[in-house]
Parts: structure tokens; C-alpha cells; sequence
């Protein structure tokens, strides 16, 4: 369903850094969802230069694995099914209302997840939610409390089986994202696809999003603002120029673009969305 057979294993092996099993235990789904988060970075460019956002495999490998580049929920997490499905693992994807604490009001699902079962037990995967998703997988049952590299998660279960991932700060518990059981597939990707990635009122059209999660710091670049958050709270943030995009992106992020994509990415910054600085995107 997922088109494992694409999959060049050793390519993406490579790209992530990954020398381990690859039998369907959860030492391996752990291991890989640990490197394939740390090598490949969150980033919506190709949607912020109104580019088409392709789903299926042969593109992914292209873009996140020959390019070097990134993507966001749907490229990486249809990637992260692929590999899942080449090597043997139960799973099914899952579709997310993200929870913002800037807006009080219902937000439609344009998240997608997957979760894992191994030896019986769902465990929640998620490549591709940027800097505040988790490093690893985390075990999906009500009350579950995990430590990744110096970040909290938890679930907890609401009404009509509603699970919701949240994260641990200083001040309390906030909510992530909620999702049904209901599951979803690759066609269901396409749909939410086209809308996160050409609709006017999509976060991810009109302006730039990178992120990138790690234990002990995460990294967020919004429109022009760059933002570094650590465990203990405390937050730096700073206005990027036009001039040091490039060189941004590519220390901090590992991505490397053409001089006419950075200018128009450049330009991007400070646009017509006109949303406050440290908007929180996903």
C-alpha cells in the first residue's frame, strides 16, 4: 500500500546515518526513527516557493535522500511508511487536529502520524512534525509518560477514543495534536497534501518553515524569525536577513538551495501572512 518497493534501503540507510538491524523489532523502529529525525530536517520550501509537494516514494527518495533536503508531515512520515513496510512492520497512519494555544477555536486535520505495533503494543511514530515532535516513538497508551533526550511526552485519552500527544515544559502539560483511530492511507495523504500545500490559508504557503528537533535544543526558523528553545524553558530568537538565509540554512539546517530559490525565499519574509512574531507553526 505504501510502495516499500521503492524504497533504495541503503540510500536512505546512508542518508540517515543508520548501520544498525533491520529485522521488524522495536530496537529497530526506535533506532530509525531516532536517526531519520535527526538527519532530515522539517521544511516546507517547495510549498513556500509554490512548488508541487509530490507524495509518492521515487520523489521522496529523490528529494529527502539524493537532495539532501527536508519535508514536512506528509513527505516524511509517507517516507518513514515506506521504509516501515519494506521491512515488515505492522502500522497505519493516522490523520491530527493540531492544538495551538493561540487558537481557542476547532482546527481541521491536516496532521498525519503513524503508529507502530510491535510485540502487540501501538507505539506512536511521527517523523515529521518538526522541532516539537518526539525523537522516538512513544508507547501509545493513556497515561504513558517518556523522556526523549531531555523532552517530555505523554498521551492521554479523551472521549470517542480520542488519543492526544502532549509535551512536558516548565509551566505544565500542553497538547500537541488529538487523533481518531479511524486510519488513513495514502489517497487520504494526497487530499491533506494538496490543501497544506497550495491552499492561500495553509501556514505552509507564503512563507518559509524549518525546523529541527535534537535532544537538549530545538531549532525554528518562521518567516525571518530564527528561535532556539532548550528543556529548561529558556528561549533565544533573532531576525534573519535576506543575506545570511543561505548560510543558515545550511549550517544549522543541512540545506543547501540555489541562489534564485533564497532570494525568493528571502523575499518571503515578513510577507502578507502578517502573523506576530513567534508564531507557532505545527
Amino acid at each position: 500500500m505504501w510502495n516499500g518497493q521503492d524504497v533504495d534501503l541503503d540510500a536512505y540507510f546512508a542518508r540517515i546515518g543508520y548501520d544498525g538491524d533491520a529485522s521488524p523489532t522495536l530496537d529497530t523502529l526506535r533506532a530509525l526513527h531516532r536517526a531519520h529525525v535527526a538527519a532530515i530536517p522539517f521544511e516546507n520550501l517547495n510549498a513556500a516557493l509554490g512548488r508541487p509537494v509530490p507524495l509518492d516514494v521515487k520523489s521522496l527518495m529523490g528529494k529527502l535522500v539524493g537532495q539532501a533536503r527536508g519535508g514536512y508531515c506528509y513527505e516524511q512520515n509517507s517516507l518513514f511508511a515506506a521504509v516501515l513496510e519494506r521491512l515488515g512492520f505492522t502500522f497505519a497512519a493516522r490523520g491530527a487536529r493540531v492544538r495551538r494555544r493561540d487558537v481557542s477555536s476547532l482546527t481541521p486535520v491536516t496532521h498525519a502520524l503513524l503508529i507502530a505495533t510491535v510485540d502487540g503494543q501501538p507505539w506512536l511514530c511521527d517523523t515529521g512534525f518538526g522541532h516539537q515532535g518526539p525523537l522516538e516513538p512513544v508507547p501509545l497508551r493513556g497515561g504513558a509518560v517518556v523522556e526523549q533526550g531531555g523532552w517530555t511526552f505523554g498521551i492521554k485519552t479523551e472521549n470517542d477514543g480520542i488519543q492526544v500527544l502532549r509535551t512536558g515544559r516548565p509551566g505544565g502539560w500542553t497538547d500537541l495534536y488529538a487523533f481518531a483511530p479511524q486510519p488513513l492511507y495514502p489517497v487520504d495523504f494526497t487530499v491533506m497534501n494538496h490543501y497544506s500545500s497550495s491552499h492561500p490559508q495553509s501556514r505552509f504557503v507564503g512563507q518559509v518553515v524549518v525546523q529541527r528537533a535534537a535532544p537538549g535544543v530545538r531549532r525554528a526558523l518562521v518567516r525571518d524569525e530564527f528561535t532556539t528553545s532548550r528543556t529548561d524553558g529558556t528561549m533565544d530568537w533573532r531576525s534573519v536577513s535576506s543575506d545570511e538565509l543561505g548560510r543558515l540554512l545550511s549550517e544549522t539546517f543541512d540545506i543547501v538551495m540555489e541562489q534564485d530559490d533564497l532570494a525568493q525565499l528571502g523575499a518571503l519574509a515578513g510577507g502578507p501572512k502578517g502573523q506576530a512574531p513567534r508564531a507557532r507553526v505545527r
